[in-house]
């Protein structure tokens, strides 16, 4: 094998449909490893419509529509990525006390897909039964979904790799639950209190591979900048429409 067609095999996320070996440079979305392929289509985002919030999974909608899961840290970004990437404020319940969403909350998007805003994980403030309760109950969400597309793992990039993101991504691989990590704050470029992003990102990424033989697909997100935002829907058309058919 050349080099080239090692590094796209192992370091690019190449979709359904594209032959590895016919990767450009062209094909790569920026800020990210992801590959377009040819199921990328309409990504645009027209209406949102919070459907319902669920204590349990089995209590989640029961129908046919696939979801992306929003999973990471309590103090993220998680809200305010998926505000971003649906163009409005209120669509999910930011605050600054981190472990504000504690139920699996669906919404649904142009009436044919669903985003999923989970519980956020690592709060220390939260009681640990409660701690324990939100863990069991999105373990069992991603057991038990059939629809589950894939999970987008927010890590924040503005700190060093955390033992508890890399921990959720390792439990996500053993369980063979699709992921894309999103990382979140890269437009918060000072070095004064450590390593820029894109070093942070670099450092978890190398952490990561240990455990893949194929990279996930990754990508940089600011929910102040908008950067990322159109690529990662871009990406997330791409595996909703291979996976709907």
């Amino acid at each position: 094998m050349s080099d080239a067609a090692r590094f796209v095999r192992t370091v690019l996320f190449v979709p359904p449909g594209v032959d590895p070996d016919e990767v450009t440079e062209d094909m790569v979305l920026p800020g990210s490893n992801i590959v377009v392929g040819p199921y990328a289509g309409d990504s645009r985002i027209k209406e949102v419509e919070f459907v319902k919030s669920s204590g349990r999974a089995k209590d989640c909608p029961k129908d046919d529509r696939p979801e992306f899961a929003i999973l990471g840290r309590s103090n993220v970004g998680k809200s305010s990525l998926i505000n971003a990437l649906v163009r409005k404020k209120e669509v999910a319940l930011t605050s600054k006390k981190p472990g504000k969403t504690q139920l699996i909350n669906h919404f649904l998007v142009n009436k044919s897909w669903y985003i999923v805003d989970l519980p956020g994980y690592g709060f220390a403030k939260a009681p640990d039964a409660a701690q324990m309760d939100w863990s069991s109950f999105t373990k069992g969400y991603f057991l038990n979904r059939d629809t589950l597309v894939a999970v987008l793992l927010l890590v924040d990039a503005s700190v060093p790799p955390q033992k508890i993101d890399l921990d959720c991504a390792n439990w996500l691989g053993r369980n063979n639950i699709p992921m894309t990590f999103a990382f979140t704050k890269c437009d918060k470029m000072k070095a004064s209190k450590g390593k820029r992003p894109d070093e942070n990102i670099r450092d978890f990424q190398q952490l990561i591979r240990q455990n893949y033989r194929e990279h996930p697909p990754w990508i940089m997100t600011s929910s102040v900048t908008g950067l990322g935002r159109d690529e990662l829907l871009l990406h997330m058309s791409q595996l909703r429409n291979y996976w709907d058919q």
